[in-house]
């Protein structure tokens, strides 16, 4: 898990470093269509590609529409905000989830949860600071990509069985590339690539295959409750390399609000244990707590 929260984290330094030479659709179009070749090929050696057909279940439609949505409002807030700011309001996913599940599914959740969760949504409030000064317009497209990676989390856990992730995966990294494309337009066009633009965004896509095949190995072999826990630290990742690169300081706000919203994910982990319903929190399909485009 420590190994897959730095992928994803050394990938969306990449995609935000890459921002400053070309917009964000162009980087969307190109980390997508390098993602869509690395998953495709995985898809198609697993024989996942035989029923094709499978893509057009109405499930998988929703679910990448929420990803499109994910991926474009925050790739946005990337490009303008410092990392850990982005990092820490989508650390609140799990809750989402967690409350979109009681309000979609009639998942019971109670008291406890409800709670934490409300918690946790005050410490969104503390770091985007709404009607003071140091709010960004920025910030409404970080608390935009949670609520369409919700929607993305809960349209997956209803996906039926038979149909294989890695398919599922191949369809969602083709539909951002072409998402990507479609906005090269309205986003200022075409930038020529350098070898290295062309060498960082590939490696940001194969950054975030490898990923997903370690959180799936740390789910299939780790309990999960010890588990998930630890994607946490993609949080301590954006801080430092965010420092380190951009040099941007975490200010007091947004420490204290991303402490309280671990805290109450944390918290929500705990009790979902407790009761024996672990599914919600622990299971979220964006293990990264962002979109990445596969």
């Amino acid at each position: 898990m420590l190994i897959a929260m730095a992928g994803f984290t050394f990938n969306d330094v990449i995609t935000k470093f890459s921002s400053e030479s070309m917009n964000m659709a162009q980087v969307m179009f190109v980390r997508g269509a390098f993602a869509s070749l690395f998953v495709g090929l995985l898809a198609w050696r697993s024989g996942a590609l035989a029923q094709l057909n499978l893509m057009l279940q109405p499930l998988v439609a929703i679910r990448v529409i929420g990803e499109a949505g994910g991926t474009v409002t925050f790739l946005v807030a990337l490009a303008h905000l410092p990392i850990a700011n982005v990092s820490s309001v989508l650390q609140a996913l799990p809750l989402a989830v967690t409350m979109g599940a009681a309000l979609v599914f009639k998942e019971k959740v109670g008291w406890r949860r409800w709670l934490a969760i409300a918690l946790g949504f005050t410490g969104v409030l503390i770091i985007v600071r709404p009607g003071f000064e140091g709010f960004s317009m920025f910030s409404l497209a970080a608390l935009a990509s949670v609520a369409c990676c919700t929607v993305r989390d809960l349209a997956t856990k209803r996906i039926p069985a038979a149909i294989p992730s890695l398919l599922v995966s191949t369809a969602t990294a083709v539909a951002m590339t072409v998402v990507g494309a479609i906005l090269l337009g309205p986003m200022g066009g075409w930038t020529p690539l350098t070898g290295q633009g062309t060498a960082l965004l590939a490696l940001a896509a194969i950054l975030v295959v490898i990923g997903y095949q370690f959180i799936i190995m740390a789910m299939r072999t780790g309990d999960i409750s010890f588990i998930a826990p630890f994607r946490y630290t993609s949080l301590l990742w954006s801080i430092a390399l965010g420092f380190l690169i951009f040099g941007d300081v975490p200010d007091l706000a947004m420490i204290i609000g991303a402490t309280i919203i671990i805290c109450s994910g944390l918290y929500t982990l705990y009790r979902e244990r407790v009761v024996g319903r672990r599914r919600i929190v622990a299971e979220s399909t964006g293990p990264s707590m962002a979109p990445d485009g596969i």
